[in-house]
């Protein structure tokens, strides 16, 4: 992992400025003398810079997205904890971490940073922009902010703004973080049991109810208590508390609350999707209820150079990272096309 800082103030849609911004990135392969194998992978909520651990098949070595191929490069979010400048931050006035005091930052705020650690990459077009989830809202924002530096856009699992069903969920999930006692305490073990409520939260929302009832029923019918779904369920919450922090997810889902691409455009998002002339594979899934293929349809529906693949899964929203072979099988036929038609 590589770091990137930026030592001017970074205004934020919020009003309020960063003194100075840190980018934590991954780079894998080589940028070719043509500078035209960029592929820019973005990530989701609880991730990191380091794709080709969290998207195993889709990048990586013999994967679609090859570091033999292209250049691929990560770059982790504003706001999260995993080296990028978040509430964990040092803040440079009062010499501690920010915690509860770090700032709302948008979905266009991460893109916007990105934007900088492009330019000291010195990239200047990117072939393939890609995403899931969250990391889709960031694909689409950046291709509406940059249209002539980006040429061609991946979407799974996301949508041209933020859902009421969404934002629900969210707030669901800071609500059982704010009701742990040690929420706003100065330490960055704050809120750590109301994560894991939040997480628990997110689950029922990954998932649905085929696959937990397919995967999760217990099968000892003698049971009153300790149920396996109920062990799955605390299990889930216990590994992401093991491994991010309260006041990041607080932050990222208000971000993610923010998403919305016709935002201060003096346009609707119809109007705003008809302007992403990249060319665009969207991928939806069919068992996922947080991004519902509904949410695919109108980006395929409005972004003119677009098609639209329904992926048939069991595993809901997480399907993005679990059915890594379809996947890959979708992408690889896409980016084929795509070449030939360069070719001819």
């Amino acid at each position: 992992m590589d770091y990137f800082e930026y030592r001017q103030p970074f205004k934020l849609e919020c009003g309020e400025t960063l003194p100075g911004i840190v980018i934590a990135y991954n780079t894998y392969g080589q940028m070719n003398i043509e500078k035209n194998n960029v592929v820019w992978v973005c990530h989701a909520l609880t991730a990191n810079s380091d794709a080709v651990d969290w998207w195993k098949g889709v990048v990586g070595q013999r994967s679609v997205i090859d570091p033999e191929k292209y250049f691929i490069v990560c770059a982790n979010i504003l706001g999260s904890c995993y080296g990028s400048t978040g509430p964990l931050t040092i803040n440079g006035q009062t010499k501690r971490p920010y915690y509860s005091s770090f700032p709302i930052v948008t979905i266009r705020d991460m893109v916007k940073a990105h934007i900088l650690l492009r330019k000291f990459l010195d990239i200047d077009s990117i072939h393939l922009l890609m995403g899931g989830s969250m990391g889709g809202y960031q694909a689409m924002e950046w291709a509406i902010m940059e249209k002539e530096t980006i040429k061609n856009l991946f979407l799974i699992a996301t949508s041209a703004t933020e859902s009421a069903w969404g934002i629900a969920i969210h707030t669901a999930q800071r609500l059982a973080i704010e009701a742990d006692s040690t929420w706003r305490d100065e330490s960055a073990e704050a809120g750590k049991k109301g994560l894991k409520a939040a997480r628990a939260i997110g689950i029922l929302s990954y998932r649905n109810y085929g696959v937990l009832v397919e995967k999760q029923t217990e099968p000892d019918t003698r049971k009153i208590d300790d149920y396996k779904a109920s062990s799955y369920v605390r299990h889930q919450g216990d590994k992401l508390a093991g491994r991010f922090n309260a006041y990041s997810y607080w932050v990222l889902t208000k971000a993610m609350d923010s998403h919305h691409i016709a935002r201060g455009r003096n346009a609707g998002a119809i109007e705003i999707l008809q302007q992403v002339f990249q060319r665009t594979l969207i991928i939806g899934i069919s068992s996922d209820i947080l991004c519902p293929m509904k949410e695919l349809r109108f980006l395929a529906d409005n972004i003119p150079h677009s098609i639209l693949l329904e992926m048939d899964s069991a595993y809901g929203h997480d399907g993005f990272l679990v059915e890594t072979e379809k996947i890959s099988r979708a992408l690889e036929a896409w980016l084929k096309e795509m070449e030939i038609k360069d070719a001819g």
